[in-house]
């Protein structure tokens, strides 16, 4: 009985451990012939703990940051799925505004999708919530006009992107210019910011860009993006990011710093549910990726645009101030042409106070206008004279200086017939190149109506030039300028002001 129990013991034992010794050698002779099995095992591990962390840490009540550090980033290769970010309302951008407490999450892309994300876009875009909105505003309300822009952006992009490669700048930083303006260099805004990149004028004389009565190379589309191409390589230099750039360029850098000092933080996404940056600054970057997005693939979103040709001109050099119907004559083509080639012309002369000016024609046109405009007599190229009124002048005693007559006065500066000028006002004068006699006819001087309207106000109770200037878009100082008032408490009810507004604040 003894022997018995023994023996069961000894099998309860041993049969055990054989079975453990033989299941140890066969995983040594496997692991021997495929030694990867473990370090197969124990990535999968791995990889589940990370996907497990994505997902927890981009869903986490905490994550509001829009990119993540390297240190936080796992390896693309280890990750299998993408965090599909869903678009907000389209109601929520109804007006290009998207809620300040969204959700900023951003969808992390596997390796093959960021090559091709880098292959279609040189600044980096991020697909969010607000970009989202923008791409469902631009599909919707904004879809007329975003069709228009579009079409008129084939006749600046390929002339605004060579100069971006050439500057080694991205070349989808042309599409600022598709929010800015949509390619119009005659656009202007409230906050007198002219141009296809919209410059305010100290910006722009910042960036040599010569603003005067004869000319704004604001509107120049060549000139404007090369000083648009510097001003965003200076900012980038500042703050090391498109981002932050772009916002700068659009709110200014300082109050961009100013946000970053305050939030201490340099995460524009960061900044954007803050208060530190304006509402339109907010949205700019956003709606300029959504803008993008669409621009370099507008058919994947419903839009079939016609684009417009690229513009193509001759340049040629002026070497006295002549007048453009004279020109367009010369080169065989409309007033309208020469216009449009050159926008910066704020006048219908070429500018009197340079020596020569480089003036643009249509394509092809170039040879036979240097042949007209060489036997064009001299006295047929006007110059023009800008004369500042001062204290007791009168159209008559100008005319009589000037040697010409009232009446062609009032019809070249498009004054009515009983209007008289006034102390600290310009008009045009018209003299011949000899500066002689100024014997002229109003037929060879064209009478060009300009955008702008020249309205007398009378003032009403209350009323400040603090009021008025807001009231018709303009400066208290051109008040001052055109009323001859040395402080802004020169006024009362009842007396009158004249001012010159855009044709649009009437």
């Amino acid at each position: 009985m003894s022997f018995i129990k023994n023996k069961r013991y000894y099998l309860l034992v041993t049969i055990p451990f054989a079975l453990f010794i033989s299941s140890c050698s066969a995983n040594l002779f496997s692991l021997q012939k495929n030694p990867s099995i473990i370090i197969d095992a124990e990535e999968s591990k791995n990889n589940k703990e990370i996907k497990a962390e994505v997902v927890t840490e981009l869903n986490s009540d905490q994550t509001t940051e829009n990119t993540v550090s390297d240190s936080q980033t796992p390896d693309s290769d280890k990750i299998e799925q993408v965090i599909v970010v869903e678009a907000p309302p389209v109601s929520d951008v109804a007006s290009l505004n998207t809620p300040e407490n969204e959700e900023e999450n951003i969808a992390i892309a596997e390796e093959d999708s960021e090559e091709e994300e880098d292959a279609l876009y040189d600044v980096p875009i991020v697909v969010n919530n607000s970009v989202e909105g923008h791409i469902e505003y631009f599909k919707s309300k904004g879809r007329d006009k975003l069709e228009l822009w579009l079409s008129r952006s084939g006749r600046y992009i390929p002339m605004m992107k060579e100069i971006l490669k050439d500057m080694e700048l991205p070349e989808d930083l042309v599409y600022l210019a598709l929010i800015e303006s949509g390619f119009n260099p005659q656009a202007y805004s409230r906050a007198r910011a002219a141009g296809p990149w919209q410059f305010i004028k100290s910006t722009g004389k910042r960036y040599k860009l010569k603003i005067d009565w004869w000319i704004d190379e604001r509107r120049d589309p060549k000139k404007s993006t090369i000083a648009a191409a510097t001003y965003l390589n200076d900012l980038y230099n500042m703050f090391g990011s498109w981002d932050l750039a772009m916002a700068s360029y659009n709110g200014g850098e300082g109050r961009v710093q100013r946000a970053i000092l305050k939030s201490k933080s340099d995460d524009f996404w960061k900044l954007k549910k803050t208060r530190h940056l304006k509402a339109e600054t907010k949205n700019y970057v956003p709606k300029y990726m959504a803008a993008t997005i669409i621009a370099k693939n507008p058919e994947e979103y419903g839009f079939d645009i016609k684009y417009l040709e690229p513009i193509q001109y001759e340049e040629v050099i002026i070497p006295e101030s002549t007048d453009l119907r004279v020109i367009a004559r010369c080169a065989g083509v409309s007033y309208e042409e020469i216009k449009e080639l050159n926008p910066e012309l704020r006048r219908w002369i070429t500018p009197p106070n340079v020596e020569t000016y480089t003036l643009k024609i249509p394509d092809g046109t170039k040879e036979v206008f240097l042949e007209n405009y060489e036997k064009m007599p001299s006295d047929q190229k006007i110059l023009w004279e800008r004369h500042l009124v001062k204290k007791g002048e009168t159209l008559y005693s100008i005319a009589k200086h000037y040697r010409v007559t009232v009446a062609d006065l009032k019809k070249i500066n498009l004054l009515s017939r009983k209007e008289r000028v006034t102390e600290g006002t310009h008009i045009l004068i018209p003299i011949a190149p000899n500066s002689r006699k100024a014997s002229i006819k109003v037929t060879t001087s064209p009478i060009l109506k300009e955008e702008k309207n020249t309205i007398y106000y009378r003032i009403r109770k209350g009323d400040t030039l603090w009021k008025i200037s807001k009231k018709y878009n303009v400066s208290i100082a051109s008040i001052k300028e055109w009323n001859d008032l040395d402080s802004a408490r020169n006024i009362k009810a009842g007396d009158k002001l004249k001012l010159v507004v855009d044709t649009d604040e009437l």
